[in-house]
């Protein structure tokens, strides 16, 4: 990638491809390995904040926004239009997902799959945060996929559909998150590719998502929004305005004085302010092997 080395980014890229193709599959793949509908389940979005967190945090991210800025290309409006035509879908799905969730859910020992998703919600952490220790752990949807089983209730089996119309809407809007969050970059993205280090931005990503987990196993209440927090300062620490500047236009740095006069001056400037030279001649008359009309003190020194 252009921009950033995003492991995640990075390993999909070579699957699916740049651009629109590789956003989709970053914001999808929450869907599509299973840890949306097992945040969903482990109640990760039952309030404003919840939702707030897995928006920004899941479906948005470090990995959306290295793909927005590095590999879209095309105006703001054509960008626009290319994350609309894949976050329309997937908050879709999303909402799709939630009302079935809870149908899931009553199969299911719950306590033990909430610990199976802070689980999964680690390792992608670990991963975001490197690529070396992602090598060595499971993927997540086999992470959801353990936790399906060892949670699974076979002594009451009893499958029984269960809607949730509020589930659904916050299913629905944890998704829109991220895909405001993916205009958002879009729209701001000629400032923040010389404002902002996406690789410092990644790596406190990695950090709040792995805060997320606190709220899921009940060791931090749920309305104390600490992965907000981390990403807040996260986002203020990548702001780094200094060290994409743009250099010098070469007509300034040509014409500047270099050895440690005014940087205003120029050096047009000091030729026009210095003396006139008298022309002086030793002995008044042309020297017979010299130039015609040149007197020595006309000559230039290294002549």
């Amino acid at each position: 990638m252009s921009t950033s080395r995003h492991p995640i980014a990075l390993r999909l890229e070579q699957s699916v491809g740049e651009g629109t193709r590789l956003l989709a599959t970053v914001m999808a793949l929450p869907l599509v390995d299973g840890i949306f509908p097992a945040l969903v389940l482990a109640g990760a979005v039952d309030g404003a904040l919840g939702i707030l967190e897995v928006g920004l945090l899941v479906f948005g991210g470090s990995a959306t926004l290295a793909v927005v800025l590095a590999e879209m290309d095309g105006t703001r409006r054509e960008q626009v239009t290319s994350i609309l035509a894949v976050g329309l879908p997937i908050m879709a799905i999303a909402g799709v997902e939630a009302a079935i969730a809870p149908t899931i859910g009553s199969m299911l020992n719950m306590w033990v799959f909430e610990r199976f998703a802070a689980l999964v919600i680690l390792a992608i952490a670990a991963k975001t945060a490197s690529a070396t220790v992602g090598e060595y752990l499971p993927r997540p949807g086999v992470i959801v996929g353990l936790g399906l089983v060892a949670s699974f209730d076979f002594g009451g089996i009893a499958f029984e559909v269960v809607t949730d119309p509020m589930l659904v809407a916050q299913g629905v809007a944890a998704a829109g998150v991220g895909v405001a969050f993916a205009l958002s970059v879009a729209l701001l993205g000629p400032w923040l590719r010389g404002n902002v280090d996406i690789d410092r931005f990644r790596f406190g990503s990695a950090v709040a998502l792995g805060v997320l987990p606190l709220s899921i196993l009940g060791v931090i209440e749920a309305n104390v929004p600490i992965a907000l927090a981390v990403i807040a300062v996260t986002s203020l620490l990548a702001l780094d305005p200094d060290g994409h500047g743009d250099p010098m236009p070469e007509s300034e740095a040509s014409g500047a004085v270099t050895d440690g006069g005014d940087p205003d001056e120029s050096v047009e400037e000091n030729v026009e302010d210095a003396p006139p030279v008298e022309p002086v001649s030793e002995n008044g008359d042309d020297d017979a092997g010299g130039t015609p009309g040149v007197t020595d003190g006309d000559r230039a020194p290294w002549l």
